[in-house]
């Protein structure tokens, strides 16, 4: 076991105004499977980076280990896997790689077969296969399970509950739970290291902002009393020391008023520390302001009805066949299935952009659409030409965001100096700011904060919109979703 011993890191962009990282300290061991939690923003894949030695910084970051980073890029997609294996890593040992393939319950045939054949999960799995079959290499695993259905994320987070000496970073409580054992988060003043997974720091984090709270209005009360009796008393010191004059024995006067002015300046200080002590307080609080929707109501029940889909892509065998759905006025209904299975094909026949398909997908008249695509890479400008162009209450869409988290500098930045979590609130928002009778969701959580996944979970709870999704956060399609249909 070693540590990674970080000290007065500091770091900001350069010809940026936002600082990422501010004077902080913390150590960590390199055998714990450490969670790396914090708002979209705030800096978690920048410190992979800096780990990494991608960027110069103020401060110091001693470790004697290797690091490797995931995801890494594939060069030519269209080789057999095992040649991608090769160019990643030319001292692999195969049957090390085929041993964390059978961990993984990946068949190693794959590894004969074209990478861009392979699905997102199997992919995902290769890769990190190689990866953990390098000896003495800390991994920084960001975001692993964007885009994987929820079995394949079953079994990543079987896989790494095995495995010691990681950084990951992942919004998906249900898969942090599983597969960690310490949290690193990213707070708003500073950074914080604790023992247990997601729910043991957020049951933690719970409770100090409670205390924090009552501590808080305590001292409010303090000051207020403190506050009150310093005059009082300040104004008593003023009255006998005006009695002085004519007064038969002036030194006692003046003696009582001296105490009394001392007694005021120490209620003064008593005064100043509390409010010192308050400003200490719900720093590092996170705002989650309440979110809003106006969903239109549609006059009849059925929205849309699907039947006898069958959808196929050229010569090759139909992705899905015989599939029936019907989505009435305020359901909640969740598809789920394995990557491939058709689920953002059945999205995209609805909203008009998937022709391949045999059937009949029937869009009930007059029914208003929101959607929030899969990718992110189509969004660019600044938010006020965002707004402009999708014809977005500037003010409500605005507001949206900033209850999102975003913070007031990033309104003047370019979309596409966003992280991938911020572009993806910035087309989450684009929908809350519409009225429409179903919202129409593709995997709108990849990327997204934990504790923006809550406030959308609350907003649905309230407000329930007829809603159609694909979503693996098992934990969000538990809580929100009224009906699911496995594919």
């Amino acid at each position: 076991m070693a540590q990674i011993d970080v000290q007065n890191l500091t770091f900001y962009y350069e010809g940026s105004t936002d600082v990422i990282l501010d004077h902080v300290s913390f150590q960590i061991d390199t055998d714990w499977k450490l969670g790396l939690i914090g708002r979209n923003g705030r800096g978690k894949t920048t410190f992979l980076n800096l780990l990494l030695g991608k960027y110069d910084y103020q401060g110091t970051i001693s470790s004697s280990e290797v690091f490797d980073y995931f995801p890494y890029p594939v060069k030519d997609k269209t080789r057999n896997t095992i040649d991608v294996i090769e160019d990643t890593d030319p001292m692999y040992e195969l049957w090390k790689v085929c041993r964390e393939l059978n961990l993984l319950e990946i068949d190693s045939d794959v590894l004969y077969r074209p990478f861009e054949t392979l699905s997102n999960g199997e992919q995902t799995k290769v890769l990190l296969a190689v990866l953990f079959a390098r000896e003495n290499h800390f991994l920084l695993i960001d975001e692993p399970t964007n885009h994987l259905d929820m079995e394949s994320r079953r079994k990543l987070m079987g896989y790494l509950n095995c495995k010691k000496g990681f950084i990951l970073v992942s919004h998906d409580r249900a898969f942090l739970d599983g597969c960690i054992d310490h949290v690193l988060s990213i707070n708003k003043c500073n950074i914080t290291v604790t023992k247990g997974n997601f729910t043991t720091w957020w049951e933690n984090k719970e409770r100090q902002d409670i205390f924090e709270l009552e501590q808080k209005e305590r001292l409010k009360k303090d000051i207020r009393k403190l506050e009150k009796s310093s005059r009082t008393t300040g104004e008593w010191a003023g009255k006998v020391e005006r009695s002085k004059r004519g007064a038969a024995d002036k030194g006692y006067v003046g003696h009582k008023a001296a105490k009394m002015m001392k007694r005021s300046k120490i209620l003064e200080h008593r005064a100043d520390q509390a409010l010192e002590d308050k400003s200490s307080l719900l720093r590092n609080i996170e705002e989650m302001d309440d979110l809003k929707l106006c969903p239109l109501m549609y006059h009849k029940e059925t929205l849309i009805r699907m039947e006898d889909i069958r959808i196929s892509y050229g010569n090759s065998k139909p992705v899905l066949e015989n599939f029936h759905m019907e989505v009435k006025r305020g359901e909640r209904v969740a598809l789920q299935g394995s990557n491939g299975c058709g689920k953002s094909s059945i999205l995209k026949i609805i909203m008009g952009i998937n022709p391949n398909f045999q059937g009949r997908a029937e869009l009930s008249s007059g029914v208003v659409l929101s959607y929030v695509p899969q990718d992110t890479s189509g969004i660019s400008g600044t938010l006020g030409e965002f707004a402009e162009l999708n014809v977005l209450d500037e003010t409500i869409f605005f507001t949206v965001l900033r209850k999102l988290g975003f913070e007031r500098t990033q309104f003047e930045k370019q979309i596409e100096d966003f992280s991938e979590g911020q572009k993806k609130k910035v087309l989450i928002a684009k929908s809350l700011s519409q009225q429409a009778h179903l919202y129409i969701w593709d995997e709108p959580l990849n990327y997204i904060d934990i504790y923006s996944r809550m406030q959308i979970e609350q907003l649905i709870l309230e407000f329930r919109p007829a809603m159609l999704m694909v979503e693996h956060d098992s934990h969000f399609i538990e809580c929100v979703a009224t009906k699911v249909i496995r594919m």
